[in-house]
């Protein structure tokens, strides 16, 4: 309101106190033009924090409002990890144009991050930390952190390196405080210290935070030698990226890179039509079933009722499998059981789950069609369809995830396939079995 009635200064007053994260939010829910406005109300300082805040979306539009020098300021100093995040989402020319005019030390940071494979360690560390060395005394080590303090990104670890710049040892500050002035870093450092390569998948950096509850995690690369850190902030935006992506793919829908509902629709159409496609396949599969089963159902029409029924909540128990082994894949969490454990518990639980099912829907049967024989043919292939759906849906991840293949993106659809073209096979059959039709 106060930028629609051009009072910059009142606007201005509102944005002092709040925190950065905030700033970028309330920019971001106002229309593109007033933007760019918004964002030029801030000091070059706070500019730089909340543009590190911002929807990559948002930052692009910035970048093209803002004069050249403005955008290089801005660039410049933002921490390297954060400006490599920003440029995997540049065109092509425009990151180069960006780069050729840093200065050289911000230049040489971004290129080494933008060197390593996206979705690794190495692309989402920084290299802003504090590297100590074992002889030093800590009031030299207090003097070199108080130097360098506002130009890491945490200083609550503190690194341990040796001549060849590999990593020897890590301290914390609490344990440097409150040491004695003339001991060294080499009598109070912890040489044990966890660390991960720079091809380290970035999914397997956030498990290895969160286990060890840790603020941050040293990088080395294959020479062992020591090149950044990736701190507990980073880890949440990838866990959040991560689990966004396999949330995508779990519903069958291919989000790429970008953010979904900042996707032209003929995109997302096109993302979401794949599945749709092999979906629409496997009901043909089933009609066709249905079709050499004529014969059951002209005889007893009933039986076509409880078709939908039976294959929706096959598919129910099925996805519930599925998505429980799925995410225990992700987590590590059933990484110790073997998959014959994992399956046989979900096809007790499939078998649990259809008799409690079966049982409903054999009275729910009777009531509507009053035929005892129909409503048991409903009730026992509703339980042989639990069962099955149990087994397809926490065996298929396991293959899948041993053929190489994602399995929350290959589960689905295959679920689907073995519930509706099975499950119908079964019911039909059953039927056909109970109601001696020959």
């Amino acid at each position: 309101m106060l930028l629609e009635q051009n009072n910059f200064p009142g606007a201005k007053a509102l944005l002092i106190p709040v925190q950065p994260a905030d700033v970028a939010e309330a920019i971001e829910g106002l229309p593109e033009p007033m933007q760019v406005i918004a964002f030029r109300l801030l000091s070059k300082g706070e500019a730089i924090e909340v543009y590190e805040h911002l929807d990559s979306t948002v930052q692009q539009s910035l970048i093209e409002e803002f004069k050249r020098q403005d955008v290089l300021d801005i660039v410049d100093k933002m921490s390297p990890d954060d400006r490599a995040r920003l440029f995997d989402e540049l065109p092509a020319k425009v990151v180069s144009q960006l780069l050729a005019q840093l200065s050289p030390e911000e230049r040489t940071a971004t290129a080494l991050l933008l060197g390593y494979e996206a979705g690794t360690a190495g692309r989402i560390m920084t290299p802003e930390y504090i590297s100590l060395k074992e002889n030093w005394t800590i009031a030299q080590a207090l003097e070199r952190i108080r130097r360098l303090a506002n130009a890491s990104e945490t200083i609550y670890y503190l690194y341990v390196t040796d001549s060849a710049r590999r990593l020897t040892g890590i301290l914390s500050l609490r344990a440097l405080v409150t040491a004695q002035p003339d001991q060294t870093i080499g009598d109070i450092m912890v040489r044990e210290v966890v660390s991960v390569q720079t091809d380290t998948d970035q999914e397997e950096v956030a498990r290895l935070i969160q286990r060890y509850d840790f603020l941050a995690v040293p990088v080395v690369d294959t020479e062992q030698r020591f090149v950044g850190i990736i701190t507990v902030d980073d880890v949440i935006d990838v866990l959040e990226e991560e689990t966004t992506e396999d949330i995508y793919t779990l519903g069958g829908v291919q989000s790429g890179a970008d953010s979904y509902f900042q996707t032209s629709l003929l995109t997302v159409a096109r993302r979401r039509v794949v599945w749709l496609f092999v979906l629409l396949i496997t009901n043909t599969v089933t009609s066709a079933v249905i079709r050499s089963q004529e014969d059951v159902l002209q005889q007893v029409v009933a039986l076509a009722a409880f078709i939908p029924l039976l294959i929706g909540t096959g598919g129910n128990v099925g996805a519930q499998s599925s998505t429980v082994v799925i995410r225990g894949l992700n987590t590590d969490e059933i990484g110790r059981k073997t998959t014959l454990t994992i399956v046989g518990r979900e096809t007790i639980a499939g078998l649990l789950l259809g008799l409690m099912l079966g049982i409903v829907v054999f009275v729910w049967a009777y009531v509507l069609q009053g035929n005892l024989v129909v409503a048991i043919a409903v009730g026992i292939s509703l339980i042989a369809i639990a069962v099955l759906a149990s087994v397809a849906g926490s065996a298929l991840p396991f293959l899948f995830q041993f053929l190489g293949l994602d399995p929350a993106l290959m589960s689905a659809p295959f679920i689907t396939t073995a519930v509706d073209v099975l499950g119908v096979l079964i019911y039909l059959n059953t039927a056909r079995l109970i109601l001696d039709i020959q």
